[in-house]
């Protein structure tokens, strides 16, 4: 089996998390900052973390309406999709992300992290949560 990454892609910040090579187990690996809207910059950094890594396949938020409809939100992960795959040998695949970052405040709130440490890690939780659930859904 082969490392995954995960991706929970915002406007100013991308949380990444990394399967364990047997593809069972997600860990954070950082919340990457960037420029508000400046996704070429992200996409350069996830490019060497996928080179590092041997990365094949990367796990990407998909962010719908609670009613299943796709918004601009969604529409700017489509197109990071697309240009991950175009700068490198990659499947991105795009999963829905829905309460993800809900799931990972509480279980940050939980944990009795304080609120300053939780705006730090919460991408990265989130992008952790999105890849477990596609792990957990690939051993069905």
């Amino acid at each position: 089996m082969e490392k995954i990454l995960g991706l929970d892609l915002g406007s100013r910040t991308c949380g990444i998390a990394m399967s364990d090579a047997l593809g069972l187990i997600a860990h954070g690996v950082e919340t990457y900052h960037f420029k508000e809207n400046h996704y070429k910059s992200a996409a350069y950094h996830i490019k060497g973390i996928v080179e590092e890594n041997q990365i094949h396949t990367i796990v990407l938020g998909l962010p719908k309406h609670m009613n299943g409809d796709l918004g601009e939100r969604a529409q700017i992960s489509i197109d990071f999709k697309e240009r991950l795959e175009k700068m490198m040998d990659v499947e991105v695949v795009l999963v829905d992300e829905r309460l993800t970052t809900v799931v990972a405040e509480n279980q940050l709130i939980f944990a009795d992290v304080s609120r300053k440490k939780r705006k730090q890690v919460i991408d990265k939780m989130a992008a952790v949560q999105i890849l477990q659930g596609y792990l957990d859904g690939q051993r069905r």
